[in-house]
């Protein structure tokens, strides 16, 4: 189906994590009449995956499409946090304008910016919408300063700094042009999408051209190649080439059209210049191929990412307990699943190891690399995990590390005490500001290794009140070494099922992790040491019986409830020396080497060292 290019309009909502974006999607595709009035919706509509629903982030980038009066809008929810950037940067090539999401309390956080360069770069077209204008400490003119200066602090054009904000209560599905006016609907904000923001760029008279920005499935029809049509027009049985990275070219032949409607993809004939395409036919291409008229092939310069910042080794579950819960478990198994991850995520690299049995996983940061994990998990696999490290360059002959920008938003009581965690990070703050409302919002840039682990130290210290954002922000000289976790770990000395009685005289020592009737092995962490020393436990003891009655040798045992690791604490927690063995069923701490003698040397050779 042909639309006339002038009543299309392609968009993508950008914004931080948590400020709306997929709540306000919704809202639009419902009241553009997408839906019957007695027709069933879920909530979060374009939150597809599970982890998704459960987590309440977006994390893989997702296109739906509406009609609002005579015009098509295709639209894109794109991911708020900064280690999926590089769904952002792929997606903002499919599209003509942006519509920037900002949160009227929190104002522009690091991921805002983040997002805001890549479209100003690529000349994108942005509406700046003030989203949660009903929050009791919303400051919406302060807000609208602070984006108004991170334009210029992102040398934006004149033009694009005259803006005019829309302001919306996106849970309400409400939007006006000035925050004292309530309205009933978001007719003003597709208004601004018609009006202002551009037609798509199409180059009249050429072949097809089309970059793929985004890869699907169909049980049918194999791989889909998502992407803009820039040029041409593509129909069901053309001749087509997909022209590949270091010179590689396939011709293959178009099997079937689909383009989205809401969130569906539906078949159909042929699409035309300006729209988004789903094309099938195609088995072997990747993100930033482009496809292009076989007769007269035109190629598209290729899509670039940030570079990774944080590497994990995956490597085979050679635990007493591999193979228990999980169905792939071998290390061809491992890496047929991370070849399939990078056909669509083109943020993350896999590397070969010094063995077969592991390889090395690097990424944009460590939610990126957990989701990946939990995702592999669920899909019935099982491995061990090391802890995240950063990649390290050699630049000029000097060894240059990653480093990130941290905006802390904290109650004013907790200002000292996460400065002085910071500093001792090797983090230099570059701005304070407080908000005047009992919150200071403070600005470090700290070396990447300096923020892994310490989030959750960050929740401790602050009792949960505290914010904390990241986004990178370029390389710079090593900063030496930053102390690790100061304390030991428990590690259990045999095999066994964990007792009541073993737990209960052990958790004076320090904090467990496995709770009665659990199975144990020989090498596995079954607890925090509140010393500095690991300590080797029995932790399968139990009490020996006798005749014999005496006071106080029947008290009753009372064991602290424990309370299960989740994935992201676990790669917070461990040492280099320690590693992470994920199962579908149970997420377990390990020694690297579970030999105790073993362990013991090569102690022994570090301290040499």
């Amino acid at each position: 189906m042909l639309f006339d290019p002038k009543k299309i309009r392609n968009i993508a909502i950008i914004a931080h994590v948590d400020h709306g974006k997929t709540t306000l999607v919704d809202h639009m595709l419902k009241q553009a009449g997408t839906f019957r009035d007695n027709e069933h919706v879920d909530e979060r509509l374009m939150d597809s995956m599970d982890l998704e629903k459960e987590r309440g982030i977006t994390i893989a980038a997702k296109n739906a499409s509406f009609m609002y009066k005579d015009h098509k809008i295709n639209i894109v929810d794109t991911p708020g946090h900064s280690d999926f950037g590089g769904e952002v940067e792929r997606i903002l090539n499919m599209v003509d304008g942006a519509m920037l999401l900002v949160d009227a309390s929190e104002g522009p956080l690091p991921q805002t910016r983040f997002v805001l360069k890549k479209a100003l770069e690529q000349n994108i077209k942005v509406i700046v919408c003030i989203n949660k204008i009903d929050r009791p400490d919303a400051r919406i003119q302060e807000v609208l300063n602070e984006i108004f200066d991170l334009m210029i602090d992102l040398d934006a054009t004149e033009e694009q700094t005259d803006f005019k904000p829309v302001f919306a209560i996106a849970r309400e599905g409400m939007a006006t042009a000035d925050p004292a006016v309530k309205t009933s609907g978001l007719e003003i904000l597709y208004e601004r999408i018609i009006n202002e923001f551009p037609s798509p760029k199409i180059v009249e008279g050429q072949p097809l051209q089309l970059m793929v920005s985004n890869i699907s499935y169909n049980s049918f029809v194999g791989r889909l190649a998502i992407g803009r049509v820039v040029s041409g027009q593509v129909k069901v049985g053309d001749e087509i080439l997909c022209m590949q990275d270091k010179g590689v070219n396939k011709k293959v032949k178009v099997s079937a059209l689909f383009q989205y409607r809401v969130n569906q993809q539906v078949p159909v004939q042929e699409i035309g210049a300006g729209d988004i395409a789903i094309i099938a036919g195609l088995e072997d291409f990747n993100i930033g191929d482009t496809i292009t008229s076989a007769a007269d092939p035109r190629p598209l310069p290729r899509i670039r990412v940030e570079e990774p910042t944080v590497g994990m080794i995956f490597s085979v579950n050679d635990g007493p307990f591999g193979g228990k819960d999980g169905k792939n478990v071998t290390s061809r198994k491992i890496l047929e699943r991370l070849e399939r991850e990078l056909l669509h995520n083109v943020a993350i690299r896999v590397e070969k190891t010094a063995t077969n049995e592991s390889f090395k996983v690097v990424g944009r940061g460590e939610l990126q690399l957990a989701v990946l994990i939990e995702q592999m998990r669920r899909e019935g696999y099982e491995l061990c995990v090391s802890k995240p490290q950063v990649i390290f360059k050699e630049i000029d002959g000097k060894r240059k590390e990653p480093f990130e920008l941290a905006t802390v938003d904290i109650e004013d009581a907790y200002t000292g005490v996460v400065t002085e965690k910071m500093g001792l990070r090797k983090g230099v703050m570059t701005n304070m500001n407080n908000k005047g409302s009992g919150r200071t919002r403070l600005e470090f840039r700290i070396p990447s290794r300096g923020l892994i682990g310490y989030r959750s130290e960050f929740l401790t210290d602050t009792r949960g009140t505290g914010l904390l954002n990241t986004q990178f922000d370029g390389w710079d000289d090593y900063r030496g070494e930053i102390s690790a976790r100061n304390t030991g770990a428990m590690i259990s000395d045999r095999q066994g099922l964990a007792t009541a009685y073993a737990i209960w005289n052990l958790q004076e020592r320090g904090k467990m992790f496995v709770h009665h009737g659990q199975d144990v092995y020989n090498g596995m962490i079954v607890g925090e040491h509140a010393k500095e020393n690991d300590l080797e436990v029995n932790i399968t003891r139990e009490k020996k019986l006798t005749n014999v009655r005496a006071s106080g040798s029947d008290e009753a045992i009372r064991l602290v409830p424990v309370k299960p690791l989740t994935l992201e604490q676990a790669m917070e927690w461990i040492k280099d020396t320690e590693l992470i063995e994920v199962t579908p069923a149970h997420i377990r701490l390990r020694c690297r080497g579970l030999d105790p003698h073993e362990r013991n040397r090569n102690n022994k050779m570090r301290d040499d060292e």
